[in-house]
């Protein structure tokens, strides 16, 4: 009788090996492609010290990587939610009619995007975090929620 298990390993050492090699290539491997802003060095340093507050879930989504890899980017839920730090100061802060919302105690421009989920870019911090959420999130502001404490920790007011 021959067998067909990877290098004569036993029936459970070949099917764990098989389910890695498949988790190692599943989707939620995939890196999301995110621009890196380019901020000032002392918008950079809040950036990175952002970075490491950021938690490993949003909204019940796992974090996930970004390309190009950097401390400036994060995503969650293979980019169903994505975030940016020192991004420039969005025009729409000058427009008096734009909305707000606020979450946790931290206040967010909110700017619809046709086609898809909303941006929210912080306001009154010493680094502008912009946030954008694919059409799931179109009527939710709850990932906001989950990043309100370590933006509260990391990025100072800059009132």
């Amino acid at each position: 009788m021959s067998s067909h298990r990877p290098f004569g390993l036993p029936a459970s050492a070949a099917a764990a090996l098989l389910l890695l090699a498949a988790t190692g290539c599943s989707a939620s491997d995939a890196k999301a492609s995110v621009p890196v802003p380019g901020p000032p060095a002392a918008e950079a340093a809040v950036c990175r010290a952002l970075a490491k507050e950021l938690p490993g879930t949003v909204a019940g989504l796992a974090r996930t990587g970004t390309e190009p890899e950097s401390e400036l980017t994060a995503a969650w839920g293979d980019a169903a939610i994505v975030l940016r730090c020192g991004v420039s100061r969005p025009e729409k802060m000058n427009d008096p009619q734009a909305q707000g919302v606020e979450a946790n105690g931290v206040n967010w421009l909110f700017e619809p995007r046709a086609g898809d989920g909303p941006r929210f870019t912080t306001t009154y911090r010493k680094a502008y975090v912009e946030v954008t959420l694919d059409a799931r999130y179109a009527h939710d502001v709850g990932p906001l929620a989950d990043l309100a404490e370590p933006v509260s920790k990391a990025v100072p007011p800059s009132l």
